[in-house]
């Protein structure tokens, strides 16, 4: 299995009082749609994983399903987590709804210190739903577990026989390129990391999951097209706006910011759950302006 293109890393819609909003689920999926986006990863990083309960996760996956039911939207859900018996219910409900293919990240608190713990993790996890694709979510800069992609893949295919690739949110192209060339390039390896897509592109990489992508995702349309082209100049135009634009929502407090600006562009995800917790009407009002200044709302959706 390969996927390809672009994959919004969704956010969690809350409400008011920062309880799942569910109903906003459908004008997420349609937003994305329009705009040409045929996967999504739900409950990962962007999705606040970590904030929500199993309860949340379970339902926030049975809504996702029943909203793409009978559409083109693929649901790719993120299982992982530190308790690996949570996200081996995740992953169970996951198979039994018939998803894309499911995604784990490793324990974070207790962590696997070498590559064979974090093998013996994920199978805990994949072997639950073996009839579904799995992913490993590797993003050791919110994990804090670095360990060698490329010998990850040569030991964990002899023992997770649903494994298909990576969720790669590193900026280590050499890994990277010897991640996406190892056995005949057999590895779906997906790139996870916006402001470097296009770097990602030249060494190969074929499909991306992101956050930026829910908010900007006619510039990333754009970009791939630009560099399937051989047009080099626009590509690396749009991502500088890419970056530009990551930069400043980040100077805001990137989740909570980020969130905000997909109500300014019509769909109402809420704010984030503490300890990210929510813009001021100030800030708030200092980000739309600044998005006008750089010129968000004429090139990121159009």
């Amino acid at each position: 299995m390969k996927l390809t293109g672009l994959i919004a890393a969704t956010h969690t819609p809350f409400d008011a009082d920062g309880d799942l909003n569910l109903a906003v689920v459908e004008n997420q999926a349609d937003w994305l749609q329009e705009h040409h986006i045929r996967h999504v990863f739900i409950g990962g990083s962007t999705g606040e994983s970590h904030s929500l309960s199993l309860e949340e996760r379970i339902k926030l996956a049975e809504r996702w399903v029943d909203v793409a039911r009978g559409s083109d939207l693929g649901v790719i859900v993120h299982v992982g987590g530190n308790c690996l018996r949570d996200a081996a219910t995740l992953a169970s409900q996951a198979e039994q709804l018939d998803v894309t293919a499911i995604s784990a990240l490793a324990p974070s608190y207790f962590k696997p210190t070498d590559v064979a713990a974090l093998i013996e993790s994920m199978n805990a996890i994949a072997a639950r739903a073996p009839s579904l694709p799995f992913y490993y979510y590797d993003i050791p800069a919110l994990t804090q577990v670095s360990l060698p992609m490329p010998q990850f893949l040569q030991q964990a295919r002899l023992q997770i026989p649903n494994l298909a690739g990576i969720k790669f949110t590193s900026q280590d192209f050499i890994s990277l390129q010897n991640c996406l060339n190892l056995d005949e390039a057999a590895w779906d390896i997906l790139w996870g990391v916006d402001e470097c897509l296009l770097a990602a592109l030249g060494v190969g990489v074929n499909g991306a999951v992101g956050s930026s992508y829910n908010f900007a995702p006619d510039l990333y349309h754009r970009l791939m097209a630009a560099f399937h082209a051989g047009d080099i100049a626009t590509a690396r135009q749009e991502q500088i706006n890419s970056i530009r634009l990551i930069e400043l929502i980040a100077s805001y407090n990137y989740l909570p910011a980020a969130k905000y600006v997909m109500e300014l562009l019509g769909v109402p995800v809420g704010g984030a759950r503490l300890p990210l917790g929510r813009l001021t009407d100030a800030q708030k009002e200092s980000l739309q302006a600044d998005l006008e200044r750089i010129g968000f709302f004429e090139w990121s959706v159009k």
